[in-house]
């Protein structure tokens, strides 16, 4: 049985000699990574007989839905040709049987739009004709774009896509503006003797048809399974207690990221559950004010001052709803906190068990082998003196009281000559 990798997808040619096989059964794998759907329908018996429609992905984030009118037994990683205006296109089967209805409804595609066709799997020659339309995409996008600055269009172009038999290529450009480029399209035309379409999407579509990292570690949203863009606006940072910077809520595309409105419900309701914070906490000593909130924790911290940090009180939602309804009926507690409640020190989270809290565990300069050695002598010649030194002063300290005894001794008296 042939068995196709998932973590290397293989090239056109190789998934197209692989993807058929004598085996009853076949294990195939589609592209990873570019938005895939799992087919959790796979081992129910009927679950590919009960649609004809299958999903083909193409470069990048474009997918088609083909209707299999020839009945091939299609399955996830063949390549086919499909039809296109004008003729066919080459591109992998990334989804089949039941779950395609329902990928068609999520794309927003009516039951009686007009259907295109799957002719057949993609031959020898279909896949080395597409692989030259697709060396040539890096080439005419460099070329497409001087030729829009010499028209002096405001516009960039950030993507070329061929047709799988070269006879079209699709244009992705960006604007600002309502661009004018019909003499574009004839220069295009002219120079690169292809039909030319042109496509406008906007910044976070050309970031997931480039694709990356985001700041998170892992591939870009819209680079993997996002289709739809919905407007993000600066409420969804205020509503999670973000830091208004730009450059940490934007994303590749220079938008704001599209994650922040993932948790942005569970925040609004969670915010719900607290007291609102323009109401002011009054006890018989001090007026609280609000000063922050923990809303994982259902906590929030007053202060005595309205501006900076004084006093700061911690207390749970209960709590503050209990002091407010005393206030409002003309009571005021004795503090804040909740009487009886036992004074619980703060632990940490997490415990130091290799000792490297200390930031500054690498600024000790490194001292050089010569410089040790010098001061290992310096030291040594330090020790050697010092008992020396002492030697020295005890010497003159006694060299003073032998000169004074010496200068107080009475001179000699002369003798006599009496005694003479």
């Amino acid at each position: 049985m042939a068995e196709i990798n998932n973590d290397k997808p293989l090239k056109p040619e190789e998934s197209a000699k692989e993807s058929r096989c004598a085996c009853p059964r076949k294990v195939a794998s589609g592209p990873r990574g570019k938005l895939t759907c799992h087919n959790w329908l796979e081992d129910i018996p009927g679950g590919y007989t009960d649609c004809d429609m299958v999903e083909v992905q193409f470069k990048n984030t474009r997918k088609g839905y083909y209707k299999n009118s020839n009945n091939l037994q299609l399955e996830i990683g063949d390549w086919v040709a499909v039809e296109s205006s004008p003729g066919h296109d080459i591109g992998q089967v990334t989804l089949t049987g039941s779950l395609v209805r329902l990928q068609m409804l999520k794309a927003r595609i009516k039951p009686d739009a007009e259907t295109r066709r799957v002719f057949r799997l993609a031959k020898p020659a279909d896949i080395e004709k597409f692989e030259e339309a697709r060396a040539r995409e890096h080439d005419t996008m460099i070329r497409a774009r001087k030729i829009a600055e010499d028209l002096n269009l405001k516009m960039k172009i950030g993507d070329v896509e061929y047709q799988g038999d070269g006879n079209k290529a699709i244009f992705y450009y960006i604007a600002d503006e309502r661009v004018d480029f019909r003499q574009l399209i004839k220069v295009l035309a002219e120079t690169f003797r292809v039909r030319i379409e042109m496509k406008q999407i906007g910044a976070r579509q050309e970031a997931g048809r480039i694709g990356g990292i985001g700041p998170c570690g892992r591939t870009l949203c819209c680079a993997t399974w996002m289709t739809s863009f919905v407007s993000v606006a600066t409420s969804a940072a205020r509503f999670q207690d973000l830091s208004l910077n730009p450059q940490k809520l934007a994303g590749q595309c220079a938008k704001l990221k599209c994650c922040l409105n993932f948790e942005v419900d569970a925040y609004v309701e969670s915010v719900k559950k607290l007291p609102p914070r323009e109401i002011r906490l009054e006890t018989t000593d001090h007026t609280y004010f609000h000063f922050k909130t923990d809303i994982f924790k259902g906590e929030i911290t007053y202060s005595t001052d309205k501006n900076i940090a004084a006093n700061l009180v911690t207390i749970d939602a209960k709590r503050a709803f209990e002091v407010i309804a005393m206030n409002k009926n003309g009571e005021k507690p004795l503090k804040l906190e909740r009487e009886g409640a036992p004074n619980v020190e703060k632990t940490k989270e997490f415990g130091d068990i290799i000792g490297q809290d200390s930031l500054t565990r690498f600024d000790k300069k490194k001292r050089r082998k010569g410089q040790r050695n010098n001061n290992n002598d310096a030291q040594r010649n330090n020790g050697d003196q010092q008992p020396r030194n002492n030697r020295q002063q005890g010497r003159q300290q006694r060299k003073p009281n032998n000169v004074n005894q010496q200068q107080h001794r009475p001179p000699r008296q002369p003798k006599s000559d009496n005694n003479a």
